[in-house]
């Protein structure tokens, strides 16, 4: 038998109907398939160039076609020229409309649109773990917030849940005896974010912290002298690159990230 040719025509990119094509020829072993992908079909001269393409080679149209007027015009064109053409969408289209009593969009490329979504939140959850805690200071240049703040202020669960909102987060903790990467000074302070607390509940959350490592509680990192010396220090430097600053205590991960969103709206929607 001579190669079969399938059309998977769309309005879109025309992924699912070369899908559907490709695993309905998978059924026939002895038949030599060729599936040409036609996309973006949005007037009916591409569809009148099309149906007479197929009809010249025998060739069988698989369409999702969302616009009802395109749809339509592709079937009538089909039917005329004696060409089958199936339509994938809509038999699964309509007893969705009778079943839930409401109207489609007819919006070509929806799925796309969730795929870049979802494929953009991933991105902003790997960009939060490979700038996380400072360990790669070239994170600051592009990232849409950076957070800053000392040791267990919440900096690395806001990155992860602001990345679950498609934004890329750096965060930088501040400690006295390391020196304060210079990218923080190269950015627009409406990007940066402090992050404070309570000296009092920052011990209480420390020394929990060092209970489950299997560390004595007496450590530096839980002495409130050395917390006051942090905080000391992180005030000036927060007042030095003149920032936002959120008081943490008390608040969980999502009130501080619905103000930081909040009050960074505009920026955001800038960079996304």
């Amino acid at each position: 038998m001579e190669k079969m040719n399938i059309y998977a025509v769309s309005d879109s990119i025309g992924e699912t109907a070369e899908q559907v094509a490709k695993a309905v020829s998978k059924q026939f072993d002895i038949v030599d398939f060729e599936i040409k992908i036609i996309p973006y079909i949005n007037d009916n001269k591409t569809i009148d160039r099309v149906v007479e393409k197929a009809k010249s080679e025998n060739a069988l149209i698989v369409f999702t076609i969302i616009v009802e007027e395109l749809r339509n015009y592709l079937v009538m064109k089909a039917e005329q020229s004696d060409v089958t053409a199936v339509d994938v969408m809509t038999p699964i289209l309509l007893p969705l409309i009778k079943q839930l009593g409401l109207a489609p969009k007819r919006e070509p490329g929806l799925l796309r649109k969730l795929d870049d979504k979802y494929f953009k939140k991933v991105e902003a959850v790997e960009f939060a773990v490979k700038y996380d805690d400072g360990k790669d200071t070239r994170g600051i240049m592009l990232a849409d917030i950076v957070l800053v703040g000392v040791s267990r202020t919440s900096k690395t669960p806001l990155s992860m849940y602001l990345a679950h909102k498609n934004i890329k987060v750096a965060n930088v903790p501040l400690v006295p005896e390391v020196s304060l990467p210079e990218e923080l000074f190269s950015i627009s302070k409406r990007k940066i974010i402090g992050l404070t607390i309570d000296p009092e509940q920052l011990i209480r959350i420390r020394k929990e912290r060092l209970k489950s490592l299997g560390l004595k509680d007496t450590a530096n990192y839980a002495n409130m002298e050395r917390i006051l010396e942090e905080i000391e220090y992180s005030n000036q430097i927060m007042k030095k690159l003149n920032c936002r600053i959120i008081d943490t205590t008390n608040k969980a991960v999502e009130e501080t990230a619905s103000i930081i969103l909040d009050e960074n709206f505009d920026i955001l929607k800038e960079e996304n």
